[in-house]
């Protein structure tokens, strides 16, 4: 994918119309503007900004290097201040800390994110290529005499009806278009518990220089932390029904941090009065089938999501956005494979993603019977919902 020069705003009918602000739809805008297509990226703003919670989802591996110098966006991002990451400890099948360095990746370091200030960036250089963007959110969708048909809540509270010829769907695990129209297959009950520690150990974050993820395995599941631009991010990641009440207050996670060995070597210096009230989201593995059709297409955790323990999800949100612009602008120039490559694509992305998932977690066998470990034996897929 070979950047080049965007045009200024089009006018007339909307090509596509990309539901969903985040990496993979400015990404999927950007690829549809470049290409010389009429789209518009509808964004209801960053999670974070409109919730007050800090946007989770931190990690951006080396491996993101390549196509962020395909979409000609290196250099941009290069001089952005976000916070190198050179490497991963972890305590996962063993009680030891063991490293994993990105001194011998030929790509270089990844990166901790600051993430609304990403997603900001990537929107940022949609628009810059041609791509207009309204300030929406997504509340319905319907096809009609050809023409693909979204209904959106303005900022002021008006809901307009947008019409193209191409929808993609890059609303995240909602998938709000995609969930009606494809079956959803969930992998596990897994959810995440998060919050973002400040300050700590004098002014600013001075006082703690590790850049390195930790991630650390326990018996109810695993914890990981990580230092990003706005301080360090702390999750716990459990199933759903595994996970007590109390582990819903500032005072039950703290508690729960507290019993691990590293995380907790990892927060010294953070003041544990300043810990506020976990936020949760759902983290589970996802996959949308199919992941397109006549008219739509799903881009980044619409199509399919990763367990975190994975580290792809950014890099994954990135390259399914650009996948899925490329084949929308295929498909309206007329080429019918273009869909079925890119879900040939995306099965190739799942069958690693499988492999690697069940690998690392096979890795850890000291609670076998406890059950959420238990059940990762199995390796089953839960179906979430049919077409509809």
């Amino acid at each position: 994918m070979t950047a080049r020069t965007g045009a200024g705003p089009r006018t007339g009918r909307l090509e596509a119309v990309v539901a969903g602000g985040g990496p993979a739809g400015a990404v999927a805008a950007l690829v549809l503007a470049r290409a010389g297509r009429h789209v518009l990226l509808v964004d209801g703003g960053p999670p974070g900004a409109r919730s007050g919670a800090f946007t989770i989802g931190e990690t951006l591996p080396p491996a993101a290097r390549p196509l962020l110098h395909d979409l000609g966006l290196w250099t941009a991002f290069a001089a952005d201040a976000h916070l190198s990451c050179p490497g991963t400890d972890a305590s996962w099948g063993s009680a030891r800390l063991l490293g994993h360095s990105h001194l011998f990746d030929p790509h270089g370091h990844g990166w901790h994110l600051d993430r609304d200030r990403f997603d900001a960036f990537l929107r940022e250089a949609a628009v810059a290529a041609g791509a207009l963007i309204r300030r929406a959110v997504v509340i319905g969708h319907r096809s009609a005499g050809g023409e693909q048909r979204l209904l959106v809540r303005e900022r002021g509270g008006a809901v307009r009806e947008l019409c193209s010829r191409w929808v993609v769907d890059a609303t995240g695990r909602r998938a709000l278009i995609g969930r009606r129209l494809a079956l959803r297959r969930r992998q596990d009950r897994l959810v995440a518990a998060f919050t973002l520690l400040g300050g700590g150990l004098g002014s600013g974050h001075a006082g703690d220089p590790e850049l390195r993820t930790l991630v650390e395995a326990v018996p109810e599941g695993w914890w990981y932390t990580a230092r990003v631009p706005a301080g360090r991010v702390v999750a716990h990641l459990t199933d759903a029904d595994l996970a007590g009440a109390r582990l819903r207050t500032a005072e039950g996670f703290r508690y729960a941090a507290a019993r691990t060995r590293h995380v907790r070597d990892r927060l010294r210096g953070y003041d544990p009065a300043c810990s506020p009230v976990p936020y949760w989201t759902a983290a589970h593995g996802l996959r949308l089938s199919p992941p397109g059709g006549p008219g739509w297409v799903a881009a980044g955790d619409a199509a399919i999501a990763f367990d975190p323990l994975s580290s792809q999800g950014i890099l994954t949100a990135l390259h399914t956005g650009a996948r899925a612009g490329a084949a929308v602008a295929r498909c309206l120039a007329g080429e019918k494979e273009a869909l079925a490559s890119y879900t040939s694509f995306l099965d190739g992305v799942a069958d690693a993603y499988h492999h690697h998932h069940a690998r690392s977690y096979a890795q850890e066998r000291r609670w076998p019977e406890h059950p959420f470990w238990r059940r990762r034996n199995g390796g089953r897929t839960d179906p979430e919902g049919g077409a509809g």
